[in-house]
């Protein structure tokens, strides 16, 4: 039987996406803040928060005893700027950059002496645009995709594959702003990240339509700028 890590797996596109894998057989351990609405005999759940001191002591421990075939993080925080109090700020690059590097820093070298292993970043399409609005969170978004792509290439033939999976605006907590083009219902998030764990590429965009418009909202920034 095929074991999963799932970080950040209790609402939202985690939660979905561990009752899709359970129905397709997947012995999951979950992570999160708070608890797990899921009863099943192949799914275990520790509560912890990725930014707290003990976490890496948490997954260290989990790996030990575990190999896993897939880890997937889907923790993201974000909000909005406020310059009279910028408190948040850190913990947003903290919760959506760090405990990524350090998710990654407790499973990846057990996936490589096994050979076998796949990694999943759940990032955004913020990756790519500054923003006045939530600086911090597009900054955290653009170094986990540069991040993940840097570990792509330097896993390429230790038979561990990486995934960076950017998607734009989901249907869930997460999805803040006036303007949200292109809204994804969280199953169909969940159908993409299905086909990432079949097929395995380095970078993964959904919606594709989204793209051009990122592209032309970077353009039109540097014309801007000018």
């Amino acid at each position: 039987m095929s074991k999963a890590i799932l970080i950040g797996n209790s609402d939202g596109i985690g939660l979905a996406t561990t009752k899709r894998l359970l129905a397709a057989g997947w012995n999951i351990t979950g992570i999160s803040r708070s608890e797990s609405p899921i009863t099943n005999e192949n799914y275990h759940h520790r509560i912890a928060d990725v930014s707290d001191k003990m976490y890496s002591d948490l997954m260290n421990e989990l790996v030990m005893t575990e190999h896993f075939d897939l880890c997937i993080y889907f923790v993201g925080i974000g909000e909005i700027l406020n310059p009279l109090d910028m408190s948040i700020e850190a913990k947003i690059i903290d919760v959506n950059l760090t405990g990524m590097v350090k998710t990654a820093a407790a499973v990846i070298p057990r996936m490589v002496k096994n050979k076998n292993g796949h990694f999943i970043g759940v990032s955004s399409l913020a990756d790519e645009l500054l923003s006045s609005e939530a600086p911090s969170y597009h900054a955290s978004k653009a170094g986990f995709s540069n991040y993940l792509g840097g570990l792509a290439l330097a896993l390429k033939t230790k038979g561990v594959h990486v995934t960076n999976v950017r998607f734009g605006f989901v249907d869930t907590k997460m999805a803040k702003g006036d303007i949200k083009p292109f809204m994804m219902n969280v199953e169909k998030s969940v159908d993409h990240l299905e086909y990432c764990i079949s097929k395995k590429p380095v970078f993964y965009t959904a919606p594709k339509i989204a793209i051009p418009l990122v592209k032309f909202r970077k353009l039109m920034m540097k014309l801007g700028a000018k």
